[in-house]
Parts: C-alpha cells; structure tokens; sequence
C-alpha cells in the first residue's frame, strides 16, 4: 500500500521509509512561525526559565499581525516585546504591519513543496496551499519545536476531496468551502488531513486555492494540502524561486474517505450567525439589513479578493446607513491593488481602507462590531462576540458577496448585482 502525501512528508521528517495512520513519529521541523499574540510574549519567558535560546533563528518566522496598528498601552507593549524578541534571538524574518502571517508565508516565498511546517496559529493550515504539510498548534508545543526543532506527532488520516468543474463567475472558493463545511459540520474532518484534488482545483489560482486550505481549520481537520504543480511552480517563479514540484500521493495510497463535489453546481452562499456551519444560499436570506461590511482576513482580504469586490462596486456607491471596511490582508495586497485603479474603485465606492492585519476578525484591531450590529464579512468564523460585541450578528460570505450587500443595505445574491445568471 502507498502512501498519502501528507504522509510521505511526515515519514521523511521523521527519518523513516513509512507512517501509517494514528502512529506517533519524532519529527524534524523545517520551519516554524509564530505571531505577537501567542508567541514571544508567552514563549520568551519559559525560554528564560530553562535557560534556553531558539535552536535556528533562519528557520523561524516572526509576524506582528494581530495588535498593529496597537489600539492601546497594552497592544503596544506587546509590538514592543515582539520586536525585542527578534532582536534578542536573531529572528531575521520578521515582519510588521506587513500583513497576516498566513498570507505572508504564501507571498513571501519561505514555504515550499515536501516541507514540513508548523506555525502558532488554527489557520497556519493554509500554507499546505503550496504542497508542504502545515500544522497549527499552540505556545507550549511551539515552545518545544523553538527550543529542539523538533516534535511529535500522530499520523493524520486523510481525507481526498475531488472537486470537478470550474467555479462559475461570482462563484469562489470561500463559497465552496462554505458549502462543504455546511454539508459535513464543523466537525466533519477532525484531526484529518483534507487533500484537494480534481480539475476544479487545477483551475484556481493559488489565491483560490488557499482557502480551500484555509478554511480547513472550520471543519475541524488536522490541515489541507494540494499537490503542487505547475501553478505552484509558477507562483515561485514570479517570486524568483525555482522549485521542484515535489511529492505527491501514490495511485494506491490508502485514503479514510473520498469527498466529492461539482464546482459547476456551488452558488453564492453565507453561513448565518452564530455558527460557520449554518450554510444557506445568499439568494434565501431575505429582509436582512445590515449596517457594516468587512472586507478583511487571510481567508478574504487577498488581491483577488479585492478585485472581486471592485468589479461589484465599480461606478457605485454604498448604501446609506452601512459601512464598509476594507483591511487588506498584506501590504503587497494593498500595493498591487493601488498600482492597478483597485483601491481607487474602493474608496470611491465608500469603502473605508484599514490598515494590513488581523484587524476585526479575532475581534483585536480597527473595525470592530458594537452591540446591535449586523456584519457581513470576508473573515472565517462567526461565532458569538467573534467580532466584538456578543450582541452583533455575523454573516460569512465572499467578497462577492460582502460588497454585494454593502450596494443593497442588505443580505443578496451576488450574481444579480454583477449580471450573472443563477
């Protein structure tokens, strides 16, 4: 029997010629990210306490995301201790202000086919976009893997989702991952590997194709991965970095399940407050004002992302009484958006522009919910006070439709604002 490509590249880190499903492996870290809300200011101190340094400092990336711009003392000591941290530690990948970490490691080039990396976060699982095996996990395991570069692991089982056919216009990968998530629950893939596969996946863009990745992290699997090729090839090339395409899985690997889903059929979807699995299509959501909309998040602030909310907005305007948000999700996002007319179809539409981060998603920077509002977002999760205030109300949706709603005052289909029909 041959084995999956999640683990492969687990039987490589461990030095071993084969895993299988639900062993426990020593494994060797290639890379690892932290970010200022769960890293140095947690992991610094026990450092200290057991007299230890970071095992490589050119294998860890750094990322000050989450409390910049800082909103208040508070924030602004923590930016302070991340900063000092990187100095103390020689971490030379450190970046501030220049994006969510998530999208940074796909833009700026460290990841890379075969690799195994992990990173302090629930969505670090989007970098398997690039064909490595990323791992989310918290301060105390990260504590582990900075001290030795190493940890441990139990072998996923995987999952192969077979996506046909190509999304329609106005149709994206958040709406088919929103569909998925609604058809299995939130905890349809636990502690699972989910491996895209099929012509619909062959026909994104890596910006499309993240999400999918991303988003693994509300179906409650372990991470997603694709196999990289000759778009993941092209996406190194246009950074300068020649790669090799890297693993992928055997004809006769052993997967738990194979998940099947025609991209021809998915429409304009939003999951409804409070939970990321209430899935409906955006077309049934009726007589639903809202007052914000918000553009932001690594799940939905990319360039593409930006682009799809300006082909809605072009030549309009927003809907009085509602406000709208755009946080980019990194800083090359916002220049390349500005360089072709983007941001400039953005602002003259009303949309306000926020600074690059995490922003109002985790609920810690500009743009947070007061109580009594009703959002529609880009971002990943919904849940109760996710965004601010307990009492607001939280639609997920894509960009399509987020600035779809800002034009209406309200929840629609997408489709019918950009003349595409359903």
């Amino acid at each position: 029997m041959g084995m999956t490509l999640a683990e492969k590249i687990i039987a490589r880190a461990a030095g071993v010629t084969k895993v299988s499903p639900d062993e426990i492996h020593w494994v060797d870290v290639d890379l690892a990210m932290i970010h200022d809300s769960g890293g140095p200011r947690r992991i610094w101190p026990m450092l200290n306490e057991l007299g230890l340094r970071v095992w490589d400092p050119d294998r860890v990336i750094l990322v000050a995301d989450h409390y910049v711009p800082a909103q208040d003392t508070n924030a602004a000591k923590i930016l302070q201790t991340t900063r000092a941290f990187a100095a103390e530690f020689g971490i030379g990948s450190f970046y501030e202000a220049e994006g969510i970490a998530h999208t940074l490691l796909v833009e700026k080039g460290h990841l890379r086919p075969g690799m195994l990396y992990v990173g302090g976060d629930s969505h670090t699982c989007t970098g398997g976009v690039l064909g490595c095996l990323a791992l989310g996990m918290g301060s105390t395991d990260l504590l582990g893997v900075l001290a030795t570069g190493r940890t441990w692991l139990r072998v996923p089982h995987t999952i192969r989702v077979d996506i046909e056919g190509s999304l329609r216009r106005g149709v994206t990968a958040k709406d088919l991952m929103l569909t998925m998530i609604g058809e299995k629950g939130m905890a349809g893939a636990v502690y699972r590997v989910l491996e895209f596969i099929g012509s619909g996946v062959a026909a994104m863009p890596v910006d499309e194709r993240s999400v999918l990745t991303n988003m693994c992290a509300e179906i409650g699997a372990k991470t997603g991965i694709i196999a990289s090729d000759k778009t993941t090839i092209g996406h190194f090339a246009e950074l300068g970095v020649q790669v090799d395409e890297g693993p992928s899985s055997d004809d006769d690997a052993d997967y738990l399940e194979s998940w099947r889903f025609d991209a021809t059929e998915i429409v304009p979807v939003v999951a409804q407050p409070h939970r990321h699995d209430d899935v409906v299509p955006a077309a049934d959501v009726h007589n639903t004002p809202i007052s914000r909309a918000y553009i932001g998040a690594c799940t939905g602030a990319k360039y593409a992302d930006l682009v799809m909310a300006a082909e809605v907005l072009k030549g309009r305007r927003v809907a009085s009484g509602v406000i709208l948000q755009v946080a980019p999700a990194s800083a090359a996002a916002l220049s390349r958006a500005m360089s072709d007319g983007t941001a400039q179809t953005l602002v003259e539409a009303g949309a306000q522009l926020l600074s690059t981060g995490c922003g109002a998603c985790p609920g810690l920077g500009s743009g947070v919910l007061g109580p009594g509002e009703v959002c529609i977002s880009t971002t990943s999760r919904n849940t109760r006070g996710r965004m601010g205030s307990p009492d607001s109300r939280v639609y997920l949706g894509s960009a399509y439709t987020v600035a779809a709603a800002a034009l209406a005052g309200e929840v629609v289909d997408p489709l019918s604002v950009i003349g595409v029909s359903a």
